[in-house]
Parts: structure tokens; sequence; C-alpha cells
């Protein structure tokens, strides 16, 4: 662990040395969690993204970047958030969503105590480092909609009383695919508030093969990080790892692409798009593509192919698709797919 006295904005560290921890946090995360490397990445790149939320009393703050997953059962996902917690050695809470879910059910409420005739707070499981929302569309919108201040400001509001959350305040959300019954489409407000959306796959027959031999019951995970070593990566990415003003543009140039196609020379898009990113997502896109950078590249600064790399699984869930697009079948990624191809990247040289 980086051990240390100082806080986490204080500390410094080299770039070695991160590389070096998050690489043993990786290699401990596979010794369980078999065939998703691809998706382990991804989940650290948005733990370590510094995600702009609020400026309050002259003060900026930044968290990471929450996550939603997308697949059907039994691919490892809930594995996957629960080893993580144990190797960052974070508080965790598994909230397993249900359509009879109340709002209070997951931030908590005012409760009544006889002996003292007075209220006392009672908190709820939204209190922790990392928050596994599971089965997020199965639970209704009023319901889901209680994740939207904590989500967004890291902070919960209990009757007349405004709690701030532990920082990091991770939430990572699963859901199935919403062909399936009994499922409710997440707002676009709430989907906003995700960094990133990542589509979990089958495994290949080789690595399903791996598993089935593994002995797990032999396994041994070893906690590489405390909750401050999070915030002190996260820090260290979002100060050191440059991002030209060049890089900034492409970002705008994509996501106005997504509101406006006929400016990318995409006319045909206009009939299949009805919503496109946000400004909060180009925050998003630029946190996740210094991490990208520096993580899998292991540069200090970013070029457009890591705002290619992210762009994707940053905007999947935030365009919104027409019921022609819907109805054709088309996917999401494959318009996006298609904008990343029509918007030039400008003049660039590394």
């Amino acid at each position: 662990m980086m051990s240390s006295t100082l806080k986490p904005d204080q500390r410094e560290v080299s770039p070695e040395e991160v590389l070096a921890t998050v690489g043993r946090l990786e290699g401990e995360i596979t010794k369980v969690v078999v065939g998703q490397e691809g998706l382990v990445r991804r989940l650290l790149t948005a733990l370590f993204a510094a995600m702009p939320y609020s400026f309050t009393r002259s003060e900026a703050r930044a968290g990471c970047g929450h996550v939603l997953l997308e697949g059907v059962p039994g691919v490892a996902k809930t594995l996957m958030v629960t080893t993580v917690a144990h190797l960052i050695s974070a508080s965790f809470q598994r909230i397993q969503l249900a359509p009879d879910m109340l709002p209070a059910d997951i931030v908590g409420t005012r409760v009544y105590d006889a002996a003292t005739s007075t209220f006392r707070t009672e908190r709820g499981p939204i209190f922790a480092n990392i928050i596994l929302a599971d089965e997020i569309n199965r639970a209704t919108p009023k319901t889901q909609s209680a994740l939207l201040e904590a989500m967004q400001e890291r902070q919960v509001t209990i009757a007349e009383h405004t709690f701030r959350l532990d920082d990091p305040f991770w939430v990572l959300a699963t859901q199935n695919p919403v062909e399936q019954e009994g499922v409710y489409v997440l707002p676009e407000a709430q989907l906003d508030r995700f960094s990133m959306m990542l589509r979990v796959g089958y495994p290949t027959p080789a690595d399903e093969m791996q598993m089935l031999c593994a002995d797990f019951e032999r396994v041994t995970l070893e906690p590489c990080l405390t909750p401050d070593d999070v915030a002190c990566i996260r820090n260290f990415i979002r100060r050191h790892v440059h991002i030209d003003n060049r890089i900034r543009d492409y970002i705008i140039r994509l996501g106005h692409a997504t509101r406006q196609p006929q400016d990318a020379h995409l006319p045909h898009l206009r009939e299949l798009l009805t919503l496109g990113i946000s400004p909060r997502s180009y925050q998003h896109l630029q946190a996740l593509a210094r991490v990208n950078a520096f993580l899998s590249h292991g540069r200090m600064y970013v070029l457009p192919a890591d705002v290619k790399e992210m762009f994707c699984d940053a905007a999947r869930h935030r365009i919104v698709r027409s019921i022609r697009a819907q109805a054709e079948g088309m996917d999401a990624d494959a318009i996006l797919n298609e904008i990343l191809g029509s918007v030039p990247i400008g003049s660039w040289k590394a």
C-alpha cells in the first residue's frame, strides 16, 4: 500500500509507483475474475478518473466515475465489484433493487425514539465507499432517483439534514438488458450521471475452461490500496497527465456531432438521434482519456486515440435513439462509430 501520513492531495508519488500499484491491483483481481481483463481495466479507469461534481466554498471537488454494467446474469459482474472493494480496503454495500423498494431503503430515514422523545437519523446503505446497485432497472423510477443526489453531489439529504459521503464514493450499477420482462428504463438524467456504460459479454470457451479448472478455495487476495490511496492516484493523474486544448476541441466536435450530425456530414443520422450527449459527458470523457493514456499506455499526455478508445463507453448510454433507429435495430455503438469515422481529428502531432 502507498502508506503516508499526508492527505491524498498533499502526497507526491512517482509514475512508476502508481503503475506498479495499479498493476498489483489488476493482478489480484484476475485471480478470481477470469477472462474479463478488458472490463477490469475499464473499471479501474473509472475508479481513478477525477470527475468534477461540485464547486462550493471556493473548492472544486472531484470523485470517481460511476459505471453502469449491462449483461446477462452469471458473467461475474457482482464478483468483480466485491473483489475490487476488498482489495482497496473500502467499505462496501450491496443494494439489491426490487420493484417494492422505497427511496428510504437506500438513503435512510428519520426514526422516532420514544425513550428520548426525539427523532434520530438511521443511515441507509448508501453510506459506503463502494455501492453495488444490483439490477438497478428492476426498481421503480422513484427509487432510482434516490441515487441521483448521492451520485452527483456526493451527499445525501434526509429530512432537513445533509450528510456528506466519504471519498471515494463509487457507484457501480448492474442492469439486465431492457428486452427482459419486469425492468424499467433508466431516465436520461440518471444515465448522464454514469461516466461509462460497459457491456459485459460471455467469456471465451478457453476462459471458461480456465474458470472451471481453477481451485478458488486456494486463492487468497491481498489488499493493495486504501481509500486514501485511490484519492492519491486520482489526484496524481488529474494533475500530471497533460491534455492539450486541441484534444479538448476534438472532444467538443465529437459531442456536437451527436447533436447536429449534419455538421459532420452525416445528415442521415438526424432521423436516428433525438438527443445527443451533454456537456457533463465532455468532462467525463476528458477525465477517462487522461486515465486511459496513463494506465493503458504509460503516457503523461493524452492523444486523440485515447479519446477514441473511451468515446463509445462514455456516450452509448447518453444518446437517445429515435423510434425509427430502434425499429431498424440500429445499435448505439454503430451510430457512435460512424461519428468517430466522420469527425476529423484535426491538425495533431504527438
